[in-house]
């Protein structure tokens, strides 16, 4: 590690590190809404100030998975404002750009595009708040990648095998090896690496000759016994690694003594929680490698908010406060007025006077009231600092320590009892879930699903908005335990189905991998389900959609109306911007690579003239596990629960495609479903509309199926 004098610029890669922006983090906050994107234009102010020759993002660029319009907005806004221009690349690509950047639709670096002027390439991994999501699996770093802004890599769709594939990056003599890996769940990435499922692949040629280079995005201070990724779990080869997601700023490299490597944890850009972690100051990195050499100089921004938090221990002060006096809550208000009045001096002497650093700082007080003290009325405490302070509601933090009965600790573990309480962000769907049923009675308790599949289902419903997950979990299941129990030939005898299902239920339990595989296929169902309604609006033609209203015999009303596709949406033709293109190695430009057109024919629109039959309704049942054993002539007897409508005229295959045959509509004669009626589902999960921002835990698990 050198940290002498500046190297050869001709040899020298420059390289600016940030990691987790979070742009558009409380972007409706009247206050703090603009906070991120200044302290962005300021890491791009910085990043040209220096000439560097890239930009390396560790993650978390988004603080929403799906980001506002203002906020990608502005985002690429300031990334063509800084990142292009005329300034020449220094530094080649040798490594193919095809296994690099296989999941764009461009899949070289965008330096090399002949229509785009880049003067700062950016290359960024994914993170835990912008990972792709969906049935097309895109993120926001996507919609960058598509525009040209952004090179996105560190990509693995994968949950059997991961190989990750470095960037060979070439600057004079310097060589480096550049890896990635966007943010996986830890649990799964931590067994993966245990059953020797992730590869790093090293250049064949002369490899001891180049710098290697990774980054993530984990955690790595341990949350769990594996929901975290040791640092020992990576490769001895690898000289720096760039760790994202953790938000205390540690940029300075530390050595790890073991594996011979030294990590660098940028830290945050913005606060996103009050806690002790978010309170260091914050960095971004110069990093300079020539050769096997690296120097990294820390980079202070100006323009974060100021951020003070301080803990008060009311037993710490008996000659202050005494439990059993009358006024003793007067007292501690007092107490704590004082010392937010304290670090508002110190807010102000700090100032750096830059005029783009916010004036009210972030102040937090965490109070353990622990004693006999009670708690004075926050609200009114925080009046009156709601012109000097930025965040007034959340000034004052109460919480009482318990002390543990077999060892009495003296020092109170302040960060495990924030992250518990008031910073939410910390706590995982996954982990509620799994608390919920732990205390939960045994009436309530899953006997059919696991508490970590139905946990993963529930994340991805609340995360990524797969309203199926949860029910396409349910039904997966239902089917597998079905054919278990039919291959065990088990007598429908209730009491020993019970048995059986509750056996097979914890062999999945301790068969984690085929546990993931169950969840990633229900996962896959839903994401599959989506896409085949999407597939709907795209192939329904005007005349098809006055099919369909004249088979209901009435117009709908506007709610129905709202929720079918639009008139003449997906009409027109689908244009491919490149039908071949090749990846020279040593850093030639991009190869050949030809641009064609593929006109998409719209479909045949049915004859005005035409006769159409009426349609026909046909009758699916979901059936039960012991419905599963009864006689067919039992079965026949039962009642649907759905009703899909199709046709039986075959003149309307040629036109329609299979999704619009199988389009549901909902009138006075169906029970079809409804995006309003979420009761309809036969599952008997319940589902909030679009506009519902969260999901309430005892509305969803208490409903979940269990066995009769």
């Amino acid at each position: 590690m050198s940290a002498g004098n500046t190297p050869d610029e001709k040899d020298t890669l420059k390289i600016l590190i940030a990691t987790d922006i979070h742009l558009g983090y409380l972007e409706k906050d009247a206050i703090r809404g603009g906070d991120t994107l200044v302290t962005f234009d300021e890491i791009l102010r910085c990043a040209q100030d220096n000439a560097v020759d890239f930009i390396l993002l560790g993650g978390d660029l988004f603080h929403d998975n799906k980001p506002s319009r203002k906020t990608l907005h502005t985002c690429l806004e300031l990334m063509r404002k800084y990142c292009m221009g005329d300034t020449p690349i220094q530094f080649e690509i040798l490594s193919d750009q095809s296994v690099n950047f296989g999941f764009s639709k461009f899949p070289w670096v965008n330096y090399q595009d002949g229509n785009l002027n880049i003067s700062i390439p950016v290359f960024s991994i994914h993170g835990n708040h912008d990972d792709p999501t969906g049935a097309d699996a895109l993120c926001a770093l996507d919609l960058l990648s598509c525009a040209g802004l952004i090179n996105h890599f560190g990509r693995s769709m994968s949950v059997e095998k991961i190989d990750i594939s470095p960037i060979l990056i070439q600057k004079g003599d310097t060589r480096l090896a550049l890896y990635g890996l966007g943010a996986i769940p830890d649990e799964r990435l931590y067994r993966m690496f245990i059953n020797k499922q992730v590869t790093m692949l090293r250049p064949k040629e002369e490899e001891d000759s180049w710098f290697n280079m990774f980054v993530i995005h984990q955690n790595r201070s341990k949350h769990g016994a594996t929901n975290y990724i040791p640092e020992q779990f990576l490769d001895d080869f690898l000289d720096l690694v760039i760790w994202g997601h953790e938000h205390e700023c540690k940029i300075a490299p530390t050595r790890n003594e073991q594996q011979l490597f030294y990590v660098s944890q940028p830290g945050s850009s913005v606060v996103t929680s009050l806690s002790l972690g978010e309170a260091v100051k914050k960095h971004i990195g110069l990093l300079r490698i020539k050769g096997k050499k690296m120097n990294m100089q820390k980079i202070p921004l100006q323009t974060v908010r100021q951020f003070f938090i301080e803990d008060i221990v009311l037993a710490d002060h008996p000659d202050i406060f005494n439990s059993d006096h009358p006024k003793v809550t007067l007292k501690i208000e007092a107490f704590c007025k004082e010392k937010v009045e304290e670090l508002l001096e110190i807010a102000e002497r700090e100032r750096i006077g830059n005029p783009r650093q916010p004036e009210k700082p972030l102040i937090r007080l965490r109070v353990d009231y622990s004693g006999g003290f009670e708690p004075f009325n926050t609200l009114r405490f925080s009046q009156r600092f709601v012109e000097q302070v930025a965040n007034p509601k959340d000034i004052i933090h109460f919480f009482r320590h318990r002390a543990h009965k077999e060892k009495r600790d003296t020092d109170i573990n302040f960060e495990k009892i924030e992250n518990r309480s008031s910073e939410g962000f910390t706590l995982r769907v996954e982990d509620l879930v799994k608390e919920y049923f732990e205390t939960a009675e045994k009436s309530i308790q899953l006997s059919l699903l696991t508490e970590r599949g139905m946990g993963e289902a529930v994340q991805e419903f609340v995360d990524k908005e797969e309203k199926d997950a949860i029910d396409e979990l349910v039904k997966f299941q239902l089917e597998k335990t079905q054919q278990f129990l039919k291959e065990k030939h088990i007598d429908s005898i209730e009491d020993k189905i019970d048995e059986e299902v509750r056996q097979f239920r914890e062999m999945r339990e301790k068969n984690r991998a085929e546990e993931d595989e169950e969840v990633n296929e229900a996962i896959t169902r839903a994401r599959a389900h989506r896409a085949e309604g999407k597939g709907i609006s795209s192939f329904i033609s005007d005349d098809e959609m006055d099919y369909m209203d004249s088979i209901e015999g009435k117009v709908t009303d506007s709610d129905e109306n709202a929720s079918l596709p639009t008139k003449g949406r997906g009409r027109g033709c689908r244009r491919g911007n490149l039908s071949t293109f090749s990846t020279g190695r040593g850093g030639s430009r991009r190869g050949s690579r030809s641009s064609g057109r593929e006109t998409g024919k719209e479909p045949k629109a049915p004859s005005s003239t035409r006769a159409y039959k009426t349609p026909v309704v046909t009758q699916v049942k979901n059936k039960s596990i012991m419905e599963a054993f009864k006689a067919p002539s039992q079965q026949q007897t039962e009642n649907s629960c759905i009703e899909i409508i199709s046709s039986d005229d075959s003149d309307i295959e040629g036109s329609l495609s299979s999704s619009a045959k199988r389009y549901q509509r909902t009138s006075s004669a169906s029970a079809s479903f409804s995006k309003r009626a979420p009761q309809s589902y036969s599952k008997g999960v319940s589902f909030f509309d679009d506009d519902d921002e969260y999901i309430l835990m005892a509305a969803i698990l208490p409903h979940l199926p269990v066995l009769p």
